[in-house]
């Protein structure tokens, strides 16, 4: 998808130690991304990543202090990823609607193909993740205290980087964040429901053409 090399950190209170900066931290967050997409996050523990990685759960302890708050970063360091890939994929497009089609697009199918620019993380099943599991991260008791330290920043960030490209197409609009929040999460909620609840949508599991249609016919109604 990128050319380049692509790194992404995150300046976040979800973890003890940064794990892009080593190559054990990288191996964690790597394989539990597939130990995540293979058990659920339920039966995900970090014995068995441990015992996954060849190391010890005390190591794993030391780049972040509980399962939720590792899957905090997963989700995080996806939004990071999707925001620099579709602004990477807007820069050469001058005209709002076309920028937000792209946009559509990219997130839409983001699940389709790994990104080579990021060598240790294969995003096609950290996409399945971000499917079957994000909504566990803010659905919490803690969801208040945690927005306040900055965990959803990531996503936050990126809704208002799209609803003001809503805005330039329609200045007037008066929903653009709610518009753009719920367009993210129906290109996974419509991707789960296919998936496991077919009566639920009338897109076909891993139709993205069908997904990206939808979302587009949804957004441009209610902005025009």
């Amino acid at each position: 998808m990128l050319s380049a090399s692509v790194k992404i950190s995150l300046d976040h209170k979800s973890y003890l130690r940064e794990p892009e900066s080593t190559t054990l931290g990288r191996k964690i967050i790597a394989e539990s991304i597939r130990l995540i997409d293979a058990l659920g996050f339920e039966q995900f523990t970090f014995k068995k990543l441990a015992a996954e990685i060849g190391s010890t759960e005390a190591s794993v302890y030391r780049y972040f202090e509980n399962k939720h708050k590792l899957l905090v970063y997963l989700v995080s360091w996806y939004w990071a990823w999707l925001h620099y890939t579709v602004t990477f994929q807007l820069q050469n497009l001058p005209s709002p609607t076309d920028r937000l089609n792209r946009a559509i697009e990219v997130v839409a199918r983001a699940g389709q193909a790994d990104d080579p620019s990021v060598a240790h993380i294969d995003e096609r099943i950290l996409h399945r993740v971000i499917v079957a599991e994000s909504s566990k991260v803010y659905h919490t008791k803690e969801v208040d205290s945690e927005n306040k330290e900055g965990f959803f920043l990531e996503l936050k960030r990126f809704c208002h980087y799209l609803a003001l490209i809503v805005l330039e197409i329609n200045p007037g609009y008066p929903y653009p964040h709610a518009l753009i929040s719920t367009t993210l999460e129906a290109a996974h909620q419509q991707l789960f429901f296919a998936q496991h609840l077919p009566s639920l949508t009338d897109v076909a599991a891993e139709q993205y053409t069908e997904t990206v249609n939808f979302l587009k016919q949804m957004v441009f109604a209610s902005i025009k």
